[in-house]
This record gives C-alpha cells, sequence and structure tokens, in this order.
C-alpha cells in the first residue's frame, strides 16, 4: 500500500484549526476534538488521531477525516478506548497513519474485524453488537460514514470531501485547492471569498457571479452554506 504524507507536500495537505473542524464537522466546540488530537490533561490515555502536523495546533484533512469518522462512532455509544485501541491496531496492521481515512471498499471486512477483537477485549458490548452481528448493519454504518468522501484509488485515503452534498453537491473540500477551504467545485473559488463579497456588494449575486467568474448559482450556494455553517 502506498502512504500519503504531509511530508511530500505539506501545502497540500489541508490547514485548518480545530475552530475550522468544528465548524465543518457541525460540532458546537472543540474540547473533545482537541482531545481526540492531543490526549486529555491528566490522563494517561493519549490521541486517537495521529496528527500530521505534530508540532502545531494545525488540523490537516485527513486528521479531519477522521475526526469525522471518531464522532459519528460516539454518537452510536462506542467508548474512547474502543475507538483509540482499534486505531493503534489499524494503525500497526495496516502501515497507515491514517486508517479511519481509508476507502470502505478496501477496508471494511479489515475494520469490522479490527473493532470486534477490541470491543471483545474491552468488553464494550455495544461495539461487539455492531461489529459481530449481522454484515449489513456494518456495512450501512460504513456507508453513512463514506457519504460524500471521494477517496484516492491509489492511497486508498480520502481525497475530497461534500459536506452536505444533498444541499450543496457542488460544494466540496479539497486539500489541494485553497489549502483546503470549501471551494465551489469547477472553479474552485473558496466559499468565503464568495460571501465577503456577496457582503461587500449589498447582496447582489449577480455582480460577484461577474466579478469571480462563476454562476449567481454558485454564489448563492456559497453564501447559503457560509451562513448555515457559521460558528
Amino acid at each position: 500500500m502506498k502512504h500519503q504524507r504531509v511530508e511530500a507536500d505539506p501545502l497540500f495537505a489541508g490547514f485548518y484549526s480545530t475552530s475550522d473542524a468544528a465548524r465543518l464537522l457541525g460540532l458546537s466546540g472543540t474540547v473533545k476534538l482537541r482531545g481526540w488530537l492531543n490526549g486529555w490533561p491528566g490522563s494517561a490515555s493519549g490521541p486517537i488521531v495521529e496528527r500530521d502536523f505534530k508540532s502545531t495546533s494545525t488540523v490537516s484533512f485527513l486528521d479531519l477525516m477522521e475526526m469525522r469518522f471518531i464522532e459519528f462512532f460516539r454518537g452510536q455509544g462506542v467508548t474512547m478506548q474502543t475507538l483509540r485501541k482499534a486505531a493503534e491496531r489499524a494503525r500497526n496492521d495496516w502501515g497507515s497513519d491514517h486508517p479511519f481515512a481509508l476507502s470502505k471498499a478496501k477496508y471494511l471486512t479489515d475494520r469490522r474485524k479490527i473493532f470486534a477483537q477490541v470491543a471483545e477485549e474491552t468488553g464494550d458490548k455495544v461495539t461487539w453488537d455492531m461489529a459481530s452481528g449481522q454484515h449489513e448493519i456494518w456495512l450501512t454504518i460504513e456507508n453513512i460514514i463514506a457519504k460524500g468522501v471521494e477517496f484516492d484509488p491509489e492511497t486508498e485515503l480520502a481525497s475530497r470531501w461534500f459536506p452536505r452534498p444533498s444541499e450543496f453537491p457542488t460544494i466540496a473540500i479539497d486539500p489541494k485547492l485553497a489549502f483546503g477551504r470549501p471551494v465551489v467545485t469547477g472553479p474552485g473559488v473558496p466559499t468565503a471569498a464568495l460571501f465577503r463579497q456577496w457582503k461587500a456588494e449589498a447582496g447582489n449575486s449577480k455582480k460577484v457571479a461577474a466579478w469571480f467568474n462563476v454562476s449567481a448559482a454558485d454564489v448563492d450556494n456559497a453564501v447559503e452554506f457560509e451562513l448555515q455553517t457559521a460558528a
């Protein structure tokens, strides 16, 4: 398996603060994200995510994708202990720094097996029931997590994410564009830039569209996206 390393070209890794990450994941605060990234003060338990930019507070795109995975499983009742152990085991077994950002197509069975093994060891009945039960249940979970995510065919890692594919099918997050900020696909214009200009033009979408060479619909979608995801 080939690995996607930040060191190869850090400019294409995506750059986010924990506040940015919370906003994009639809979370109200950053406390738990900081715990997943750095561990918890006064606790011997370390972080769950093997961060790309370890010497800074910056979050990479793949870090963000792993936190999205963790947030979903936490919502299903999976314990922090299970998630931490599963991440450690998957990193070792698969040789990937970001096992929770890997394609379900290739790692569906292996990921399910790892979670079942860890759940049995930790006595996590909720996760054991999910991972050891009917295959369809786990497949449904993986499908939900993978929704809106595109994967690199070589590395099998997430490469682009449409955070709200049903509402905003043309707005994506691609670490190779605008340092990973949300953009309108096609022209690749950041939604934040369109939103700022829209405010400067007193809400005149046509003027903004002409300025950035995009459609008025692109401007309206970018504005609505920024308003809905505002911190």
